[in-house]
């Protein structure tokens, strides 16, 4: 496949968080695809694996590193470890907690927050100080429709997805004069192991596919060509956005 230039990641190094499956799989799939040498991580080595090995298979170029996102000290090494990070990909989250707001408790909101926000804000403050060295770079975190308006019975979640989609602009202002573009990706209902509570109960259903447009849930590698286009050169004048992928759910 002949690369168009605008979408050219030759020479790129992208790094993926929770890329062992879903949509962060997808993502890392899609850039290796246009050239970008990926680099997985997840805190789950085996799954990543798979996906390295699925990219190598292609003749594309991956590697992968187990890390916690919501250990600063475990991202930094990670980061550390390669030297060039041209693209970051904040794509890791939890969901421990579905119930009521009174029934939430600390422990819950602790994890949550560790790796939703906490973990995506230090990813991308050591990234940004490798991108500030090389001229530049991009930075896409992957919030939630849930951010713009939290879903029932999610509300940690959906607290953290909206401050992610706050840290993008917070960044985006303060890096722009550094070359780095950072924006954000919205999904909206994705069929993933992530989403299974929801997609595979059967009654709720019945009752959230009304609400999209078009009609039916998405599929990761719907998410990934959104992602592509911020990291190219296709949106070299693109920072500080969110970009609703989401069926229509929030028109």
């Amino acid at each position: 496949m002949e690369i168009p230039p605008l979408f050219n990641l030759t020479e790129k190094v992208a790094l993926v968080s929770g890329a062992s499956r879903g949509i962060g799989a997808a993502i890392a799939q899609i850039l290796a695809e246009f050239g970008a040498n990926v680099i997985l991580t997840s805190r789950r080595a085996e799954n990543l694996k798979e996906v390295e090995t699925s990219i190598l298979k292609s003749g594309n170029h991956a590697s992968s590193m187990v890390c916690h996102n919501g250990d600063p000290a475990m991202v930094k090494s990670t980061i550390d470890a390669f030297g060039q990070i041209d693209i970051l990909i904040n794509n890791a989250a939890t969901n421990p907690f579905y119930g009521s707001v009174l029934d939430a408790d600390e422990a819950a909101w602790d994890k949550t927050l560790d790796v939703n926000l906490k973990g995506p804000y230090f990813m991308s403050q050591h990234a940004a100080k490798l991108m500030q060295k090389n001229g530049g770079g991009s930075i896409v975190n992957v919030s939630s429709i849930n951010g713009r308006i939290p879903m029932h019975q999610q509300s940690i979640y959906s607290i953290t997805k909206a401050g992610l989609i706050s840290m993008t602009q917070a960044f985006a202002k303060e890096l722009g004069g550094d070359n780095i573009r950072v924006n954000a990706l919205l999904p909206g209902l994705t069929d993933t192991k992530f989403a299974s509570a929801v997609t595979q109960n059967e009654e709720l259903m019945k009752t959230v596919l009304p609400q999209i447009p078009l009609g039916r849930i998405a599929q990761p590698s719907e998410m990934s060509g959104m992602v592509l286009f911020l990291v190219s050169d296709a949106a070299s004048y693109v920072t500080g956005s969110t970009f609703t992928v989401d069926g229509g759910v929030l028109a």
